[in-house]
């Protein structure tokens, strides 16, 4: 399956994807009360959610990072994160305001592995 539903108790309806640029899964609520809620096609291997999908936060370590941190020279300075896409037909349109390395690109969304 390219997404799948996250199971919750609270009556709100979450999807799920592996997103190949920030390589972490994305939630997307198709419906529910109290929380933004997406349009969605129903389809679990060729998804469209509407309107775009904007996440934010803030970059993982590298390795490198890591490895300083674990040596004692603190904490790196935190990088912006921001991944913007339209998920259509089961591809992803990266826009060019993300900050990895598929900004400006259109990829199929990956299997989500078990």
């Amino acid at each position: 399956m390219k997404i799948e539903e996250l199971k919750r108790g609270d009556g709100i309806r979450t999807m799920m994807f592996d997103c190949p640029g920030c390589g972490f899964l994305h939630q997307v609520h198709v419906a529910g009360t109290g929380v933004p809620v997406w349009g969605w096609n129903g389809s679990m291997e060729r998804p469209t959610f509407t309107p775009s999908l904007l996440v934010t936060g803030v970059q993982q370590m590298t390795d490198e990072e890591h490895a300083a941190y674990m040596r004692g020279e603190g904490l790196p300075t935190p990088r912006p994160l921001t991944c913007h896409s339209f998920v259509t037909d089961g591809r992803i349109q990266f826009l060019g305001d993300c900050t990895h390395a598929l900004a400006g690109q259109t990829v199929n969304l990956p299997e989500i592995e078990a």
